[in-house]
C-alpha cells in the first residue's frame, strides 16, 4: 500500500492515512498524547501513531500484556515497546510496516478483543487552599 502524497503548505502527520479509515466510526476520537496521535473507539484507546525519533517512530498497539502472545504470533514485527512495555510496538522501519499497520487498523475497526485498553478515569485535583488570607 502506498502512502498518499501530502498537500503542500499544510503539515500533516505522516501516519494520518492509517487512522483515516477509523474517522467514519461515530465513536472515533483522536487525541494528542506524548507527542503522538492516539486513536480511541468506543472510549477505548486502540492505537497510537508516533512520528518522532526511535523509539517513538511507528505504531503503538494498546493492549493488555496477556494479549501480547496472540498478537505477536499473528504479527511477528510487533514487540513490547522499549519504554512502554505494556504495549506492543510496530516500528516504522519494519519491512512490513505499511501492511501490518493497515491490518492493525482493520482489527481496531472490527473491535478485535485483543486490541484496546480502557483509560483510567481522570482524578480531579483538589484545589489548594488560598494561603493569601
Amino acid at each position: 500500500m502506498r502512502r498518499p502524497p501530502q498537500p503542500a503548505g499544510r503539515k500533516v502527520h505522516r501516519h494520518q492515512w492509517l487512522w483515516e479509515p477509523l474517522e467514519r466510526d461515530p465513536t472515533f476520537v483522536l487525541r494528542s498524547m506524548f507527542g503522538a496521535k492516539a486513536a480511541y473507539l468506543d472510549g477505548r484507546l486502540m492505537l497510537c501513531f508516533c512520528a518522532s525519533d526511535e523509539p517513538w517512530c511507528g505504531v503503538l498497539v494498546c493492549t493488555e500484556r496477556d494479549r501480547h502472545p496472540a498478537l505477536q504470533a499473528e504479527f511477528p514485527s510487533l514487540a513490547p515497546h522499549a519504554i512502554l512495555p505494556k504495549w506492543l510496538y510496530l516500528p516504522e522501519a519494519a519491512d512490513d510496516f505499511e501492511s501490518t499497520a493497515s491490518r492493525l487498523v482493520a482489527l481496531a475497526r472490527r473491535r478485535d478483543p485483543r486490541l484496546g485498553v480502557t483509560p483510567a478515569a481522570n482524578k480531579r485535583r483538589r484545589s489548594k487552599p488560598d494561603s493569601r488570607k
